[in-house]
């Protein structure tokens, strides 16, 4: 089979298989009391010391070079159904979502289906190679979206989903755990919070949904409006927010909003993007409408959603400003799932932070130097972000990665392997020509040449 890729990627059909990989070993302490209650025979607890996290470097700097490397590809599977995350466990399987329904796990070179979560609504898909569009296919942009599995996996054997339900009197965006290999894989272990899926008659829209472990053994989760901008601003609601909560479901210390105890920040429209810079800076990257955004967040600050998102907006306000908008670009990014690369799979990206990116059909590149480092070179493709009314705090440097040569990148994650993982999403309804192919979607391995 023979996949057309741009001059600066390679496709070629493969198997990876990476069982026996391990992830490096956060701080494991006992701050965080275990549901004794519970019908788990394992300790969830994690201890919370951000100095003790692998990628912790608070010397860090930013490379100098564009970030324009000649890129390989392999194809590890193919015609999934909208896959919308995915996550290594510590002994190197990966578990990805489709936003249709299923979790699945991929090892040893085989995708196995293991569970749908209970409650889940339906989603559906258009037909690999279809040329039907339909902004809005079943469940809209809800379904079974973030994925995270326990930092000790497999000794724990959690795996965190985030997915929309509509088994109550009111759709929610669920946070849930549960354990793939038992007899009653898609039954919760248990519930950790939930949060707006919908708005009246909305359809089901900004239902946010990453999910991340963070430097300090905490879990973030970012969360959509449900289509109503009021209750972003709300620092009392769940929506429109990044979430940090210990593995019960308790917010975590430190959380400063004002409102919620599990609420970090406050203001965001439908954040799909979250990573840490060495430092522990956490940086989010949320969708529209015109501009797209990438911020440097703070716990109890407001990122100004419904209210300022074009620069007049921000003049005379506190709302934090995006270190990077769409709008310097001219363009539409659509910025869904990030990752800050640390590996050396692709050296050339080391130090950078990956976004996939939806309309663009494309991976983004960002470079962010903090005020006293050097920017990169331009390149080819490269953008500066240097606004007057974007935040100081760092000079943004955009590249473009793999233009049109996947489609519609739903999320890029590093490996244990050092190389960079990504699925796509063209199956949406939403991708333009010439995708979605027969073979979409894909989860494929990218590493430099």
């Amino acid at each position: 089979m023979d996949h057309a890729l741009s001059r600066r990627a390679l496709l070629a059909l493969s198997t990876v298989g990476l069982a026996g990989c391990s992830t490096p070993d956060d701080a494991i302490g006992d701050e965080d009391p275990a549901d004794e209650d519970g019908p788990e025979e394992y300790d969830r607890r994690l201890g919370h010391d951000e100095t003790a996290w692998a990628g912790y470097d608070p010397e860090w700097s930013a490379p100098t070079a564009a970030a324009e490397p000649e890129l390989e590809v392999e194809v590890l599977a193919e015609t999934l159904e909208i896959p919308w995350d995915l996550s290594f466990g510590g002994n190197g399987d990966l578990f990805l979502t489709e936003r249709p329904g299923q979790v699945l796990r991929y090892a040893d070179g085989e995708v196995t289906p293991l569970f749908e979560p209970a409650g889940s609504i339906d989603g559906g898909s258009v037909p690999p190679g279809s040329d039907e569009k339909s902004w809005f296919v079943d469940g809209g942009e809800g379904g079974t979206m973030g994925v995270e599995v326990h930092p000790n996996y497999p000794e724990v054997p959690l795996v965190y989903v985030c997915y929309t339900a509509d088994d109550g009197e009111e759709p929610v965006v669920r946070l849930a755990a549960f354990d793939p290999d038992s007899e009653t894989p898609g039954e919760p272990v248990e519930t950790l919070l939930e949060a707006p899926a919908k708005v009246g008659t909305n359809a089901f829209i900004h239902n946010g949904g990453r999910l991340r472990f963070g430097p300090a053994n905490y879990l973030w989760m970012t969360t959509g409006d449900a289509g109503s901008g009021e209750l972003a601003a709300d620092p009392d609601s769940l929506a429109g927010k990044t979430l940090r909560v210990d593995t019960s479901g308790e917010g975590a210390d430190g959380n400063e909003s004002g409102g919620d105890a599990r609420v970090y920040s406050v203001g965001h429209r439908n954040p799909q993007g979250l990573s840490w810079l060495p430092d522990t800076t956490p940086v989010v990257n949320e969708h529209g409408p015109g501009p797209d955004e990438l911020n440097a967040i703070e716990t109890g600050s407001e990122y100004g959603w419904p209210e300022a998102r074009q620069p007049d907006e921000y003049e005379g306000t506190d709302y934090g400003r995006p270190i990077a908008s769409s709008r310097v670009e001219g363009t539409t990014w659509a910025p869904s799932g990030s990752s800050f690369y640390r590996g050396d799979g692709v050296p050339t990206l080391r130090n950078r932070l990956l976004v996939g990116c939806l309309a663009e059909q494309r991976v983004k590149s960002f470079t962010l130097t903090p005020p006293d480092g050097e920017p990169p070179a331009l390149g080819e493709t490269g953008h500066r972000q240097d606004a007057d009314w974007l935040s100081e705090g760092y000079t943004v440097t955009s590249h473009d990665l793999l233009e049109n040569d996947l489609g519609r990148v739903r999320h890029v994650e590093e490996g244990p392997d050092g190389a960079l993982y990504a699925i796509t999403s063209n199956r949406d309804g939403r991708a333009n020509a010439p995708f979605p192919m027969e073979y979409d979607d894909v989860l494929v391995r990218i590493t430099e040449r």
